[in-house]
């Protein structure tokens, strides 16, 4: 007897995204997941072998989007198309808050989330002009996650993200300039 067609890893993971962002990662779990999809959890297991498995899942598929947002920037000097991905970080960070969460957790760095630091790295060397400038690539990703971070705790208060996060950009990108 053939499964029924809603419980697809694509329909199952689609309803594991509406439950981690409307719940948070403590909001998501098998059984919660098994009642949004209307059936029993065991059912869960054909398609996702555990809760880690379907987290992986979900941050190879936040790993994806992300990637193609920051891959759609074609046109415009490298430090306009790196400024562009900055934004578009920020954005998907706050848009999908629980995802992103999940996704900056400790994970192996392969698949996507390997292909999305791929990209940043080609963004930030470009900008930098140096071949796989690692360093780059990593005190850009650490200003992103820690500017957003901030922001989404509410650290800065009612004025100061916007100036702060193109003050912070743009002297990132001066220091790539002086960096040897």
């Amino acid at each position: 007897m053939p499964y029924p067609t809603r419980t697809t890893p694509a329909a199952i993971l689609e309803s594991a995204l509406q439950l981690l962002e409307s719940g948070g990662a403590d909001g998501l779990t098998m059984r919660s997941l098994a009642e949004a999809l209307g059936i029993k959890a065991p059912s869960l297991y054909r398609h996702y072998a555990d809760r880690a498995t379907l987290e992986a899942a979900l941050v190879a598929h936040g790993a994806v989007q992300l990637q193609t947002m920051l891959k759609e920037i074609a046109e415009g000097t490298p430090a306009a198309r790196l400024r562009q991905a900055a934004e578009r970080y920020r954005e998907f960070a706050h848009a999908h808050p629980a995802l992103y969460a999940l996704m900056m957790q400790p994970q192996p760095m392969t698949g996507a989330p390997k292909a999305l630091w791929n990209t940043v790295l080609k963004l930030s060397s470009a900008v930098t002009k140096r071949d796989d400038d690692t360093a780059a690539a990593v005190a850009l990703w650490a200003f992103l996650h820690g500017f957003v971070s901030l922001e989404r705790q509410g650290a800065f208060g009612a004025s100061g993200p916007q100036a702060g996060f193109a003050t912070g950009l743009t002297a990132l990108m001066v220091g790539f300039g002086k960096s040897s």
